[in-house]
């Protein structure tokens, strides 16, 4: 009697029309279990914003990059940067490296 009372009642014929029912389950099954569920395009945006970021911070090196080359066309700058990256010397020429003490007491 109680489910009888329960099948006439006006939310449940809503809930359990067939056209509902198979709109809900075609809506669970595209954002959740498909192929190109919202999950699996969430994760592409993701990535898509991640491979822009790298994008954008490799434009920026190569162009920091170029600034550089540009500069080391001089030979003097060239010799500088020898000097100062690689401690490298002339012959007959002595380098004396200066550390100071950052620590303070």
């Amino acid at each position: 009697m109680n489910f009888v009372k329960l099948k006439n009642h006006p939310i449940f014929k809503i809930i359990f029309n067939k056209y509902v029912v198979i709109l809900v389950s075609f809506v669970i099954w595209m954002l959740f279990f498909d192929e190109n569920s919202y999950i699996t395009h969430r994760k592409f945006n993701k990535e898509i914003t991640e491979l822009k970021n790298n994008i954008n911070f490799y434009q920026t090196k190569i162009k920091e990059d170029k600034k550089k080359i540009k500069q080391l066309q001089d030979s003097l700058e060239l010799e500088r940067f020898a000097r100062e990256q690689y401690l490298m010397k002339k012959e007959n020429e002595d380098i004396y490296i200066i550390e100071f003490d950052t620590i303070k007491k």
